[in-house]
């Protein structure tokens, strides 16, 4: 289920080559092709194979267009006859044939400009290295040119020479003839006046034509020169714009890399955090940098963004501070105010580092390369219902939908900052994205996490690393719900309980997450809930399967009234806007717009304060589009990378590959001590499946009792009782009054003050028990 892995491109003298993926149609879409650069000219091939014998296209760069389209994606037409959608597998692998791409066409400019004067070049002109060009070769014709001038030059000043000393002779030649009287040396005379005038002839000839071979040089290389200065020029100001996006990359890695470590102010640079944050694209200029178009969201009908004015952000050095007001977020007070606080709280992870943290695994065993034949299990389950067909571990990656919950928690830091804002509209900036950043370890993980078993728990213990820790537990089976409750030391709660309803339609799955995550803040006491959107899985039964996050959130602040709606924009073919997109705007309870959201859900997301908003111009559908004026954007949230050989490891990012790793303590009902799910991490699938076939069994034959008990307790007549523990679909609402007639453990029912929300919440004692080693409470599930 992997894609191919993408080779880095290599440069070969003057050849450029390696793997892009290629547009090809609305049928097959993006296919890898392996692409090869070399004088001037792109061409493509299905297989390095190939290169020998069939080339599939080739466009002149000489005449072609550049346009880069996002982090990955890149155009290159000549004008209608020809064009390629190429896409590489990262944006550093894009910038590398940005780069190649961009000198090869300059190159080429450059070919041809000499190739169309060769024929005004003079007769005495040097001879160029070629069809070589280049740097080195354009220097070298330079100055050939400029010694054939300097030896011209030279020439004009010795006829000079020559003119003076034969004309001052000529002169006394003259002057001795008016003296002389008409006898015998009259004829000499005269005959030697003929002859220095001949050689003043001769001479002030050879010095016009001297005049006119360095006149007609000039004139030759002139226009020449002149076009290789342009060509020069471009090529300068291109590699500038490289080398400035190659600087705020570097800038944002390291920004990234500060935050990852949590550096103390003063080993921090606040003007180039100030800057690193800003968008790759864009003028240099520091006008221009503050203004940026940036997609706004209050209607899916349309929107326009357009820059605000240079006033609304010229402020003193005394306005920036490290604590937001009311009016927005400075360019600098962000990245200052984050670092300055979690480098000085007494709290954080550095100044509770007493002993050494424990070293977490970065690997597991590498999945096997088991086929798998869909049609061999439906066939078997012909005439039964289709929530009740069991599925294989095949089908499965190694840990459990509660370990999938608690993965939600990768981006802790997100809610760490939250905490810290004093103004709750930057704060919704920060909650809004944390709920985007859930969803970006799913998009390569198309595996089907393990159905818990009822009374299953797991719990996520990162208090001296990270300063939390959360607790999950399987509070019913029919239908399937799962509560989670994760609180922190640095002032925040999170809590959810999510039911999953699931709707097979042929071709693709759709996941519908029922329930509502609410998220506390303990210094402000505000109050935030949403919902999940739905999660697509596309090419169930033919093709590649690959999965897509659709559908609308509203992140509510119960406390203020603020609200941010997210819009998860579906896939579409005919789409021209970035893939996976994600757009939102943060506003008051008075509906009034403060910071506009944009990103993807599975890379980063971007605000920006909005300075102005109002109605525009009707859009397509007839409604009006809304005009929002911003500020440049800043970074919220990007994704971590992911580790080394993870597509061999189902994809984990480098929190799921801890999640199954063994840890003392802990309760006999945690994930981590399931066999069937340890079976399968370590590669044996075939005893994997036995054994959840085992405990399939053993959990009907307990709920058939547990049943069997309340139905005599009620003296109601018995019935059967059927349930599969991990059926591939199951469509149950969530609902107040569960079916499985079984207590939970560690959570209890209630009903939020707040929201009016009935759910699970977390009644204590976990942490109690598990210090104290004390586990009677705990089902024998296992």
């Amino acid at each position: 289920m992997s894609e191919p892995k993408a080779l880095t491109p290599t440069p070969a003298g003057d050849t450029y080559k390696g793997w892009l993926f290629k547009w090809t149609n609305y049928i097959k879409g993006y296919q890898r092709r392996w692409f090869v650069l070399s004088n001037g000219l792109l061409s493509y091939y299905r297989t390095q194979a190939e290169m020998g014998h069939t080339c599939r296209g080739t466009i002149n760069l000489a005449t072609a267009n550049i346009a880069v389209e996002d982090s990955c994606n890149f155009v290159i037409s000549n004008g209608g006859a020809q064009t390629y959608h190429l896409k590489a597998s990262s944006e550093v692998e894009r910038q590398r044939w940005i780069t190649a791409l961009e000198l090869a066409k300059a190159k080429a400019v450059r070919n041809q400009a000499e190739s169309d004067d060769s024929g005004d070049e003079c007769p005495t002109s040097p001879p160029t290295s070629g069809q070589g060009g280049g740097a080195r070769n354009s220097n070298s014709e330079v100055q050939s040119t400029l010694r054939t001038l300097g030896s011209k030059v030279e020439d004009l000043s010795t006829c000079n020479d020559l003119i003076a000393k034969h004309g001052s002779a000529l002169q006394r030649s003259l002057s001795e003839l008016e003296g002389v009287r008409l006898g015998g040396d009259t004829d000499g005379k005269i005959r030697q006046v003929t002859e220095r005038a001949t050689l003043f002839r001769i001479t002030s000839n050879a010095m016009i034509n001297a005049c006119r071979d360095f006149l007609s040089l000039a004139q030759a290389h002139s226009k020449r020169w002149q076009k290789a200065l342009h060509s020069e020029r471009d090529q300068r100001i291109r590699l500038e714009e490289t080398l400035e996006q190659l600087a705020k990359q570097h800038n944002h890695l390291e920004r990234a890399f500060r935050g990852a470590t949590v550096l103390p102010l003063s080993q921090s640079n606040p003007a180039l955090d100030s800057k690193s944050s800003g968008s790759v694209k864009g003028d240099a200029s520091d006008e221009d940098d503050e203004n940026e178009f940036f997609d706004a969201m209050e209607d899916p009908a349309g929107f326009i963004t357009v820059p605000a004015d240079p006033k609304y952000h010229r402020r003193s050095g005394s306005n920036v501070s490290c604590l937001s007001t009311e009016t927005g977020i400075d360019d600098q007070s962000v990245s200052l105010c984050d670092e300055q606080s979690l480098g000085s709280n007494p709290e954080s992870p550095q100044s509770l580092e007493v002993e050494p943290v424990r070293k977490r695994r970065t690997k597991i065993p590498d999945k096997p390369n088991y086929s798998l034949n869909l049609w061999s299990i439906m066939k078997n389950c012909i005439g039964k219902e289709l929530s009740k067909i069991p599925m294989p571990v095949n089908f499965n990656e190694p840990i459990s939908m509660l370990q999938r919950l608690s993965e939600d928690l990768e981006y802790y830091e997100l809610l760490d900052k939250a905490a810290k804002c004093q103004s709750s509209l930057e704060q919704l900036c920060y909650v809004a994205a944390f709920t985007v950043s859930s969803y970006s370890t799913t998009v390569h993980r198309t595996g089907k996490p393990f159905n818990p078993l009822l009374g299953e728990t797991y719990e996520l213990d990162r208090l001296r690393e990270s300063g939390y820790r959360s607790l999950c537990e399987q509070v019913s089976h029919h239908p399937p719900a799962a509560a989670h409750h994760a609180i922190s030391e640095r002032g925040w709660t999170l809590r959810q309980e999510i039911s999953l309803a699931s709707k097979f339609r042929g071709k693709y799955l759709s996941i519908m997450p029922l329930g509502s995550i609410q998220c506390m803040f303990e210094k402000s006491n505000n109050h935030y809930s949403w919902k999940k959107v739905t999660t697509t899985v596309h090419n169930i039964i033919v093709g590649k399967l690959w999965i897509d996050q659709s559908g609308e959130i509203d992140v509510v602040n119960h406390r203020t009234g603020d609200r941010c709606h997210l819009k998860f924009a579906p896939y579409s073919y005919f789409s021209r806007d970035v893939a996976r997109k994600v757009t939102g705007v943060v506003a008051d309870k008075e509906g009034k717009a403060h910071y506009v959201l944009s990103g993807t859900w599975d890379e980063k997301m971007e605000f920006s304060r909005v300075m102005q908003s109002n109605k525009g111009e009707n859009g397509t559908e007839g409604k009006q589009k809304t005009v929002y004026q911003t500020l440049k954007a800043k970074e919220l949230w990007k994704k971590n990378p992911l580790p080394e050989g993870a597509e061999t490891m189902y994809y984990f990012s480098s929190l799921a590959l801890t999640l199954n790793e063994p840890e003392e303590g802990v309760a006999p009902t945690d994930s981590r001590r399931r066999p069937d799910q340890q079976l399968m991490e370590a590669g044996r699938w075939d005893e994997a499946n036995a054994e959840k076939q085992r405990l399939e069994e053993k959990q009907r034959s307990v709920r058939r009792e547990r049943e069997r008990e309340a139905q005599q307790a009620a003296n109601l007549p018995e019935e059967g009782a059927e349930g599969v523990e991990d059926s591939f679909i199951t469509d149950s609402p969530l609902k107040s009054v569960h079916q499985d007639n079984y207590e939970a453990m560690w959570f209890e029912r209630t009903e939020d003050a707040v929201t009016g929300e009935s759910m699970h919440v977390y009644k204590g004692g976990y942490w109690e028990a598990k210090d104290h080693g004390s586990w009677d409470v705990c089902p024998d599930i296992y």
